[in-house]
Formats: C-alpha cells, sequence, structure tokens
C-alpha cells in the first residue's frame, strides 16, 4: 500500500500524517508513506485544499483533517479494492 501525504508542512499536514500513521499501525497494515510538497505535485492531484491524502494514487480526502477512524475506514476500503 503507498499512501501520501499531501501539503506544504503546514500543522494540519503534520497531523494527518500522525493520524494516518496511527491508523496504520492500529490495524496492522504496513505501506510506504510519502510526503508531497512540492506545489506543482500537489496540484498534479488536482486538489484545491490541503492536506490532502492518497491512498494508491487515489485522493480520498483534502481540504480537511480526517479523524483517525476515517483514515482506518479509508484504508480499509482501499485494502478491499486491492483484493479485487
Amino acid at each position: 500500500m503507498e499512501i501520501k501525504i499531501l501539503g506544504t508542512g503546514c500543522p494540519k499536514c503534520k497531523r494527518l500524517e500522525q493520524v494516518t500513521r496511527e491508523a496504520l499501525a492500529d490495524m496492522g497494515v504496513a505501506a510506504t508513506i510519502t510526503k508531497v510538497t512540492d506545489m506543482a505535485d500537489i496540484m498534479a492531484y488536482e486538489i484545491l485544499i490541503t492536506p490532502g491524502l492518497v491512498i494508491n494514487e487515489k485522493v480520498v480526502v483534502s481540504g480537511r483533517l480526517p479523524s483517525k477512524a476515517e483514515v482506518s475506514s479509508m484504508i480499509a476500503t482501499a485494502l478491499a479494492e486491492a483484493e479485487l
């Protein structure tokens, strides 16, 4: 699983990374987490507001900070889609 945190390093972007890492640890899921901070690279995902969360190259949330439960649900959905 590949996860990207889109953001320039603001507090919400840092918190999103922390929440994502906690959700992965709680679920026992291994993933590669990459921070994307370059605005040109962020804009390639066609989001208007950071932070953004990308799981397996699919934007799952942007412009807000989801709860750990929401992130866990997004990860579970991505895992289920990967099995299809």
